[in-house]
């Protein structure tokens, strides 16, 4: 572009220095009208060059700004699918959890039924230990009752029959008594 300017200044300058030789008229000179010629020319292939490279820098950078929304879109796109993703993942954790709850509950449930079938059962245990202890103090005391009762009895017995018989009749009485006594015992 420089060059075509230099190249034309150049031409113009020699056209005039023509003129100045000729004596004519600016007008009529030749060397003007081709020089003249040569400068449209020139500034016409420059236009039309300057049009060219500024459609083809507009052009590119139409392009560039396609492929940036194309490149938007597909990033909007992975976006959304990210998205997505990430709420079925939230759906299934939340569904997950719920699962999770609800068997916690169930597993809840059935612990505090065994606890209480456990419980209700150790209560029936130890209270049948209590009767079971209960009814052999019981029977404990009533034989120790019926051995004292007995003793009481053979030494009122001997009581009796030692100031109501002789002294040998009793000793064979009493030696009776006291056998059948410790027979019905046993």
């Amino acid at each position: 572009m420089i060059s075509l300017t230099s190249l034309a200044a150049t031409a113009a300058e020699g056209a005039a220095q023509a003129q100045e030789a000729s004596g004519g008229g600016l007008l009529q000179d030749v060397s003007f009208w081709v020089t003249l010629a040569f400068i449209i020319v020139i500034a016409i292939f420059a236009r039309a060059g300057m049009h060219t490279m500024i459609g083809s820098g507009l052009d590119k950078r139409a392009q560039n700004i396609a492929d940036e929304i194309n490149e938007a879109r597909r990033m909007r796109e992975e976006a959304q699918e990210l998205l997505a993703r990430y709420q079925r993942r939230q759906h299934e954790a939340e569904s997950e959890a719920a699962a999770i709850i609800e068997q916690a509950k169930k597993d809840a449930k059935r612990m505090t039924l065994e606890a209480r079938e456990k419980i209700e059962a150790q209560m029936e245990r130890r209270a049948k230990a209590a009767e079971d202890k209960i009814a052999r103090a019981e029977a404990q005391a009533l034989s120790e009752v019926r051995g004292q009762t007995a003793d009481l009895a053979i030494a009122a017995a001997r009581t009796i029959i030692k100031e109501r018989m002789d002294t040998g009749a009793q000793s064979a009485f009493i030696d009776r008594a006291i056998a059948d006594v410790r027979n019905k015992l046993n």
